[in-house]
């Protein structure tokens, strides 16, 4: 018997194996696909939850942080998650092309997706403003990347007018299956620590994450999987602060630019998430951003993008209000390894270069001589 590699039937038949089956076979009743839906996976999900104690320290009163590292996701971000499912589900509606805007970890994931389903892939992003590790992704990956002249809300605009107009589909968060897929972590977050945690502390940008964990908190909740309800803590770079301060922002600056977005497509959702929470939202400046994340990889051994390390600078800026004995869970979203030139330009330790092949000249910079 010859298999179609996108048939469903080569889907279930090509993972008959003990490893991690990915997010969909994982969580699948609780997610809208059927045995009729092609699962495009690339084993997404199962990120590890590692506990962070140096960042605890800081707070102080036995409060507990985790640290959901999405990063080990196949292209490196948490956008895997939704891209599964709205590939998947694009796929099963018999679609040819798919259409993102992106500041770069949405197109690596509807680039790598798109291509392990056969279908094309169009990334619009903003000129000069995506780390090069995610557009080197993107175009590796096989998609029609272009660039243009504005910012990620002008390219989010063209986006929907394109889908609405032309046969592509949107895999933006607006795409109702990307926030399905999403809500998986909060799933895995659960089940590591054995109930919901008391705070989830996560970076905001176009804000679906924090609406699809929240969808997931309170799914798992109603099966009686968990029995609390974390508050969720959404934080934005002090630059792009358009749900902090309840005001478009125009221009959205910050060195964080995978939450450089001034206009949220995901603002209601979010803003209800926050008031069912009873959580909150504030935000940090690019320096906290800095410090937090160099504080990950200096003292953890946790290499993150610097938007994901907005959930730690936010919680250590709140760090008052965390209760004693608290179990508090920061998303990081992305890999570091997206974004080398803000790890090298930020750092706190460089390369000696141009050294002597020498002996007693390098024992002398190793402090040995």
């Amino acid at each position: 018997m010859v298999f179609s590699p996108f048939a469903p039937d080569f889907a279930l038949t090509a993972t008959q194996h003990q490893g991690w089956p990915g997010l969909i076979r994982q969580y699948r009743q609780f997610l809208p696909v059927t045995e009729a839906t092609p699962i495009v996976t690339l084993h997404e999900g199962n990120t590890p939850l590692i506990p962070v104690p140096t960042v605890a320290a800081e707070i102080g009163r036995k409060v507990q942080v985790y640290v959901k590292y999405d990063g080990l996701n196949p292209t490196g971000s948490f956008k895997d998650r939704g891209m599964t499912m709205a590939i998947s589900k694009a796929k099963e509606a018999g679609d040819h092309a798919v259409i993102c805007a992106s500041t770069g970890n949405t197109s690596a994931a509807a680039a790598a997706y798109a291509c392990r389903g056969g279908m094309k892939a169009y990334v619009l992003i903003p000129d000069g403003y995506v780390a090069l590790g995610k557009l080197a992704q993107a175009l590796l990956y096989g998609a029609e990347v272009i660039a243009i002249r504005g910012n990620f809300d002008d390219c989010f605009s063209l986006v929907r007018q394109l889908a609405d107009h032309y046969p592509v589909t949107l895999v933006n968060s607006l795409n109702p299956y990307r926030l399905q897929g999403q809500k998986t972590a909060a799933f895995e977050v659960v089940d590591a620590l054995g109930d919901a945690p008391d705070w989830l502390c996560i970076p905001m940008g176009n804000a679906g994450n924090i609406s699809a964990y929240w969808m997931g908190f309170c799914e798992y909740q109603e099966q009686g999987k968990s029995q609390r309800l974390p508050k969720m803590m959404g934080f934005q770079a002090a630059g792009s602060a358009p749900l902090v301060t309840g005001e478009l922002c125009r221009d959205p600056q910050t060195v964080a630019t995978a939450i450089r977005i001034g206009n949220p497509a995901n603002w209601e959702k979010a803003i209800a998430v926050r008031e069912a929470s009873q959580g909150q939202f504030n935000a940090v400046s690019d320096g906290e951003i800095l410090a937090a994340y160099r504080h990950l990889a200096g003292k953890e051994g946790i290499f993150c993008e610097p938007a994901s390390a907005a959930s730690v600078a936010g919680l250590l800026k709140c760090k008052d209000q965390v209760p004693d004995g608290a179990t508090v869970v920061c998303v990081l979203t992305g890999n570091g390894l997206k974004d080398p030139d803000s790890a090298i330009a930020n750092s706190d330790n460089q390369a000696h270069t141009g050294v002597a092949n020498h002996l007693e000249t390098v024992a002398h910079l190793m402090g040995m001589a």
